[in-house]
């Protein structure tokens, strides 16, 4: 499909007959706002000596987190983004509450962006809320970016979800699914899971969107429109 022909008139009114859409986004809605990816050819998993699901998980905590926060601050922390086009239309999907949102990013664009925080998920938690496991205390942010150690030695992590944890909110996920008269994915390979999975609690009959610049892999009966989501969502009338 033409990327000037992603919008057709017959999905614009599906936009505007939906009562409760629901948006699943992932990393590639952030690259316009000069965030990488994850996996595609530019993603920061490219060129990553140690496998990248072990350099984010739960047990790279326990026995590198040096190792792993140099990861992340060098690949994942970008303060200064600005949410662009695709958060902003979604977020006002929000704001008129015709829309819910979740998020497997972890950058906070969605809340940058003015989401109704009631309407949003963030299901892989934010990079920008950092605490103590030792004790759950909250940590400065700056603080953080310095050095992973408190003062008084204590080991500090993003509230986030690593490999091998559990996302948040899953059962309050699920019921929004199956809520949903409309589901649109967008940027995301829809390969994590249990993300990619949460389309089991959707209705039989709701239509699924995908808008990525790849073919997703998926069971589901999908619409999906390949091209550059910031131009699908430059012509969607909110």
């Amino acid at each position: 499909m033409q990327e000037d022909k992603m919008l057709t008139a017959d999905i614009q009114q599906q936009f505007d007959q939906a009562k409760h859409i629901l948006f699943m986004t992932g990393a590639g809605i952030s690259t316009a706002s000069g965030i990488p990816d994850y996996r595609s050819k530019n993603g920061i998993y490219q060129g990553v000596r140690l496998r990248p699901e072990y350099l984010l998980s739960a047990t790279a905590f326990q026995n590198e987190p040096l190792k792993q926060y140099q990861f992340m601050i060098d690949n994942m922390y970008f303060p200064a983004a600005e949410p662009n086009v695709i958060h902003e239309k979604m977020a006002e999907l929000t704001r008129q509450n015709r829309a819910k949102i979740i998020t497997q990013n972890v950058d906070d664009l969605h809340v940058k962006a003015k989401s109704q925080a009631a309407n949003l998920i963030r299901f892989h938690g934010s990079l920008y809320d950092i605490y103590a496991p030792k004790d759950g205390q909250k940590a400065n942010l700056s603080a953080y970016m310095k050095s992973p150690k408190r003062a008084d030695g204590a080991m500090l992590r993003p509230r986030i979800t690593f490999y091998e944890e559990m996302p948040f909110e899953v059962e309050k996920s699920a019921a929004w699914v199956q809520a949903a008269d409309l589901i649109v994915i967008v940027g995301t390979s829809f390969q994590v899971y249990p993300f990619a999975g949460l389309l089991n609690f959707a209705k039989p009959d709701v239509p699924v969107i995908a808008i990525n610049l790849e073919h997703i892999q998926t069971t589901f009966p999908v619409t999906q429109i390949l091209g550059d989501a910031t131009t699908f969502f430059e012509a969607l009338k909110v």
